[in-house]
């Protein structure tokens, strides 16, 4: 069976799950309920400074967005960081660690951007015995307002400030956690880098307003009549999130940084993308909390089984192995041609494809046939978009396929057909024809 056993920036952990910073890690009862589930790790609900307590809204803190069957696709929350007492969570960790000292602890941290206070609770949390400590450079809500979190995040010099801080102060690992709300996530990443970070984490959430009530006009969650932007996360943001993992993965200056993938990751098929684009491990937050820490067990035997499927025997074998497919458009592969064709005996014939391709597209399908209902692409006229693809119903009832060389007019790029008057014979289905 494949080893899925995880060592992250020198963390060890038995497997690449860990639970990311967020109410599922906010005390023990929690952590150790997840690691009885199998969970590889943990990060810390994040601590702030030894002062005046942080105070939440005590009325609703998510919003959330379904698909049509009610399925969570995305949560909104504005939920600041641990309102506990920072000396009762000290203990808590140290217990914890003490009890399962196979499973990962890292403890995310958030204290304003002075030297001081960074250097005061560093020597608190590494009495704990921890392995490590996430800096939140992320948080867009609350704290951001504060100088905090995404504040921090977004300003590359600060990141490298503060990252040399706790470099100097520390013998843990320090992993930087990075917003998703700035326009090139390489900056901030090769920062964390010139500041000497162990590793970076991303995605934090996502800037967001999720809905607005049109009863009372106030944006969701509604506290009083009032909102406020919050922090998106869920498997809605997993394509931004691999976007930015692949960004830092293939870029020169941050070669061979550690990454830590967060964003949306519901399945071990999620978990795979994210180690094939680079991520050493992952984090997951919104699935746990939707369907519960026991979701890790199908995480961990769907990688498993996946891996020893492949011939892959060790996490290594799939780290980073689709970055050097990752390439700017202008490399991709011109003529490369691909049609779509359907599948006649799958078709349920309900014209979401004829709709989207003669409304929105190329008008390339047919959806009459000697006077009945037929759906039939014409290859002249496909150009391989694959929205077809995409909004039909049925799985695999429409396919791309690659046209061979040769049968492909080099000028246009368009197969080869041919002309019969107003008519065009299909290479691939002679039966078929539709009007010019």
């Amino acid at each position: 069976m494949a080893d899925i056993s995880n060592d992250f920036c020198g963390i060890k952990s038995p497997n690449p799950f860990w639970l990311a910073s967020a109410p599922p890690t906010d005390k023990a009862y929690n952590v150790e309920r997840a690691f009885k589930a199998g969970w590889g790790g943990v990060v810390w609900k994040t601590l702030g400074e030894d002062g005046p307590p942080i105070v939440n809204v005590n009325g609703p803190r998510y919003g959330a967005i379904w698909g049509a069957d009610r399925r969570l696709l995305g949560l909104n929350n504005i939920e600041l960081i641990t309102d506990r007492d920072l000396h009762l969570n000290l203990r808590e960790i140290k217990e914890v660690k003490a009890k399962w000292p196979d499973r990962a602890m890292v403890v995310s941290l958030m204290v304003p951007c002075e030297e001081q206070a960074w250097k005061s609770i560093l020597p608190l949390v590494e009495e704990t015995g921890a392995d490590g400590i996430e800096l939140n450079f992320g948080c867009p809500h609350g704290m951001s307002e504060r100088g905090m979190g995404a504040a921090v995040g977004q300003v590359p010099e600060y990141i490298e400030m503060v990252t040399r801080w706790c470099k100097q102060t520390t013998r843990m690992p320090v992993i930087v956690k990075l917003t998703p709300n700035i326009s090139d996530i390489r900056y901030p990443a090769r920062a964390a880098k010139a500041g000497g970070a162990d590793a970076v984490s991303l995605i934090n959430t996502v800037s967001s307003i999720i809905s607005v009530n049109l009863d009372d006009f106030s944006p969701e969650p509604s506290i009083d009549g009032k909102g406020s932007h919050g922090g998106y996360c869920g498997p809605a943001v997993k394509p931004i999130a691999l976007n930015m993992v692949a960004e830092i993965g293939r870029d020169a200056e941050t070669a061979g940084l550690p990454i830590s993938g967060i964003g949306g990751i519901t399945t071990w098929r999620d978990a795979a993308e994210f180690l094939a684009l680079g991520a050493g491990n992952v984090q997951v937050c919104t699935a746990a909390m939707t369907y519960g820490f026991k979701i890790v067990e199908e995480m961990i035997s769907g990688l498993e089984a996946w891996m020893d499927t492949q011939g892959h025997r060790t996490l290594d074998d799939v780290i980073g192995r689709a970055v050097p497919n990752v390439t700017d458009w202008q490399y991709l592969n011109l003529n490369y041609v691909t049609k779509a064709k359907i599948d006649q005996d799958s078709c349920i014939k309900c014209g979401r494809c004829h709709i989207a391709c003669e409304d929105t597209s190329h008008q390339a399908i047919t959806n009459m046939l000697d006077g009945e209902r037929h759906f039939e692409v014409i290859d002249e006229e496909c150009v391989g978009c694959n929205l077809c693809v995409n909004v039909c119903p049925v799985e695999s009832c429409i396919t791309m396929e690659q046209v061979p060389a040769g049968q492909v007019d080099a000028r246009t790029g368009k197969k080869v057909v041919k002309k019969y008057g107003n008519w065009t014979e299909h290479p691939n289905n002679p039966s078929v024809v539709a009007a010019e």
